[in-house]
């Protein structure tokens, strides 16, 4: 049995690692809050939606919290897919990407298939949502600043790409142990 190899030295794992930590505490308190039954959510945790709302009017957190028009139930299905899919892999990934185990990557390539198709609509919507001006605000549409739009994709688009990297990274790393273990069934016979 191959000894584990340090995080460290394994840069992609470590990325991975990192983000999967990083996403735990957004999941359980800002993304999954809009499925808690209100009463069980305390005060201050209550308070996260608003005061992220208040500096980027992200009309995905404001539509399934209701505090912009509009059926975000699409947006809420993504995020029982994140509370119920991606929040158990965020932690069991970690902790096999920790323990250098190949086991998890089947796992993480439907994670990061998964998560870089659900983040494109939600990156439509972010361009789609009009530019603030004196227009949206008189006629009350929910709109962003030209600098909550680039603050908007900055922090969406690497819920993009680091899912679609990790779903290639473990394909081709997949690919490879199938490659080793043909070889060696071929061997095997051949002996």
């Amino acid at each position: 049995m191959a000894q584990r190899r340090p995080l460290r030295s394994r840069p992609l794992d470590l990325l991975y690692f990192s983000f999967f930590l990083i996403h735990i505490p957004a999941t359980l308190l800002l993304d999954c809050q809009a499925l808690y039954p209100k009463w069980a959510v305390p005060s201050p945790i209550k308070a996260l939606p608003i005061i992220y709302l208040s500096f980027s009017s992200d009309p995905l957190i404001a539509g399934v919290f209701g505090y912009a028009p509009g059926d975000f139930a699409w947006f809420k299905l993504f995020l029982y897919l994140e509370a119920f899919f991606q929040l158990p892999i965020f932690v069991l990934g970690a902790f096999k990407l920790w323990q250098d185990s190949p086991s998890i990557y089947p796992l993480l390539i439907m994670y990061g298939a998964s998560t870089a198709t659900t983040v494109l609509p939600c990156l439509a919507l972010l361009l789609s949502t009009p530019t603030t001006s004196p227009a949206t605000v008189a006629a009350g549409i929910h709109s962003v600043t030209s600098f909550q739009r680039i603050l908007l994709l900055s922090s969406y688009i690497p819920f993009l790409v680091i899912p679609l990297l990790i779903a290639v990274d473990m394909a081709f790393r997949l690919s490879k142990l199938v490659k080793v273990g043909t070889a060696t069934e071929a061997k095997k016979k051949n002996t």
